[in-house]
């Protein structure tokens, strides 16, 4: 034992606060320290998130505008460059699938992928994803690989 790991004995600190509503001897009966009227003395009383104490709050003060599509779907981009860096380390060989992604931590699992066009692609691939963009699909093809969405 050192000055490092001293801790005072079990149950010697952290006592519980004094007990209020438990009559007027005690000093804290009466109101039981919430003040008088108000809701915020009143049982069950909660404020609602945002709530400013009257004022405008600040989500209905600031304009609103624009519209988000609730079926919009989102996709994990991964570049041409990106796959030629792991042909170039020996990572993958010569096909790439969904799997090899997660595996290689270039997508996770709920993700949609898409193919894009970025860098150059010299290795033969044949890569199956679920979506490409046309300058992607096309030099994958220029290269002797295949695109094949899934």
């Amino acid at each position: 034992m050192n000055l490092s790991n001293l801790k005072p004995a079990e149950g010697a600190v952290n006592r519980d606060g004094k007990r209020v509503g438990r009559g007027q001897g005690s000093g804290k009966g009466g109101t039981a320290t919430r003040g008088h009227k108000g809701a915020k003395s009143r049982s069950g009383y909660s404020k609602k998130i945002g709530f400013e104490g009257g004022q405008m709050p600040l989500q209905r003060r600031v304009p609103k505008f624009g519209f988000t599509n609730i079926n919009r779907k989102e996709y994990q981009g991964i570049s041409l460059g990106k796959l030629q860096e792991l042909v170039d380390a020996k990572k993958i060989k010569d096909t790439v699938t969904f799997e090899n992604l997660i595996e290689h931590r270039l997508a996770r699992k709920n993700d949609l992928v898409k193919i894009l066009g970025g860098g150059e692609l010299k290795a033969s691939l044949k890569i199956s994803v679920h979506k490409f963009t046309g300058t992607a699909k096309a030099a994958i093809e220029a290269a002797g690989g295949e695109a094949i969405n899934l």
